[in-house]
């Protein structure tokens, strides 16, 4: 059976957000007064919305807004010190991070609001952030070209560390240099980034005005595959399987482009491009899979959110978002909204509006007592021919977190104790369909290949 999931998508002309149930069609609240940037709405931990705001003028700082599910008022205003463009939670939505049109990168303890991290990542502003899959990493893309990853650990352990670096706690000791790279291959703005599953050995895919998209590994910092497209790409969406990824240009259409899959060295859109998805819409502006990776969704430049099929290409659904562009959409799992409702921890301060509790306003940069600037940092070079134990740094990293909150007598450490046991048993759920996604593909070769070779010796026993 289908899990229930909501499809959230915004727009920077103050259309508000819509919600949708990706399966059904139903509308549900629509939230008001929202210009976002790209790549500036979140959910955090399934409890409420986030998203940064565009100045209203040149003077303006920007502010970050809070929603509840249940009420299309904003409730809660930040104001950062300065303008932030993207946006993102982890996804126990204990932090927020953004990043700012400066180049800076902040994080922010949801539950107190409190300033914990700046960084000075890029030299030009931020336009795209996201965490990994097991959360030790937030990766960056900015107008620099350039794509930065920081290792997310809130500790002293990173205070002198240096660009392009990280030493872990377990690590710090043994290695002799840290491995150093940069991924700074494109020569104009970074327009989005995703990441996949595998930890310290996942891949990641960023798109840039340069009209390429370009695969990186994350354990050898090198470049595997330069993909040149028809149109600049601003949205890109992996499929779970990681055979293919899609891309949404500023012609209209999603291009499909190969990462394990076979593709034709002589079709007509280009070297690993298979094909493409196409309504005569304007710019793709964003992209989002369902969790199971049947449904893309894309949002235009003409206000319509389309789903389709990714097995046979076909739309399936089609929402239409007021007026205005759509330049954000989320989908969120249902059961996650049901069993997060109402969980922000009530010994920690908080905004009460009609019985709903959300966090307090996030604290102005400006009030920090953070002196020291922080560079953008990427793990050591993880040895090919050495097996990884891929997980010991984000378990080290959470639990010195949770250790840390437990010496400052803050109640969060147990809710985040909580969290973690729920995120590592829906992680385990999810690599276990992959690989069973990953058999059946595999299964189906073998027999194909098998049932090919004995029509070929019946052949030969014909013709002989």
């Amino acid at each position: 059976m289908t899990e229930p999931e909501l499809v959230i998508a915004s727009s920077p002309t103050d259309a508000g957000i819509g919600c949708w149930d990706l399966h059904t069609g139903a509308e549900h609240l629509r939230h008001r007064t929202c210009s976002s940037p790209s790549h500036g709405l979140t959910c955090v931990g399934g409890r409420f919305l986030a998203s940064s705001q565009l100045r209203e003028t040149k003077s303006s700082s920007g502010s970050i807004l809070y929603w509840s599910w249940n009420k299309p008022q904003v409730e809660v205003k930040s104001f950062p010190a300065e303008p932030i463009n993207p946006l993102v939670s982890n996804s126990e939505g204990t932090y927020i991070a953004g990043g700012g049109a400066s180049g800076e990168i902040y994080l922010w303890q949801v539950a107190t609001g409190k300033l914990l991290k700046k960084w000075h990542a890029h030299y030009r502003a931020v336009t795209c952030l996201l965490f990994n899959d097991d959360q030790s990493l937030l990766i960056s893309g900015s107008e620099d070209g350039s794509v930065r990853l920081l290792f997310d650990d809130l500790r002293a352990n990173i205070r002198n560390l240096v660009d392009i670096r990280v030493f872990d706690d377990l690590l710090r000791g043994k290695a002799r240099q840290p491995y150093e790279f940069s991924f700074s291959e494109h020569s104009l703005k970074v327009t989005d980034v995703v990441i996949g599953y595998g930890r310290a050995n996942a891949i990641i895919v960023s798109a840039s005005e340069d009209r390429t998209c370009k695969v990186w590994s994350l354990s050898r910092g090198k470049l595997l595959r330069n993909i040149v497209f028809p149109s600049i790409i601003d949205a890109i969406a992996l499929d779970p399987g990681e055979d293919v990824f899609y891309a949404g240009g500023r012609d209209g259409k999603i291009y499909i482009a190969a990462l394990n899959a076979v593709a034709d060295p002589n079709n007509n859109y280009g070297l690993h491009i298979l094909g493409f998805l196409s309504e005569q819409s304007k710019a793709i502006t964003c992209l989002a899979l369902s969790t199971d990776g049947s449904l893309l969704i894309s949002g235009s430049e003409d206000g319509m959110v389309r789903v389709w099929n990714t097995k046979n290409h076909n739309i399936t659904r089609i929402f239409r978002h007021a007026k205005g562009p759509i330049n954000n959409v989320v989908v969120v799992r249902q059961s996650s909204l049901m069993s997060n409702r109402g969980t922000v921890n009530s010994q920690m301060p908080s905004v009460k509006r009609h019985g709903v509790s959300l966090p307090p306003p996030l604290e102005k940069c400006a009030n920090s007592t953070d002196e020291n600037d922080y560079k953008a940092v990427i793990g050591p070079r993880i040895d090919p021919d050495r097996s990884v134990e891929a997980s010991y740094i984000s378990i080290q990293s959470l639990s010195n977190q949770i250790l840390e909150l437990q010496r400052q007598g803050s109640s969060a450490a147990a809710e985040m104790e909580i969290e973690r046991l729920k995120l590592d048993r829906s992680r385990s759920m999810q690599m276990i369909q992959q690989w069973e996604t990953k058999f059946q593909s595999l299964h189906q070769f073998c027999v194909t290949e098998l049932l090919d070779g004995e029509k070929l010796e019946m052949l030969r026993d014909t013709v002989l």
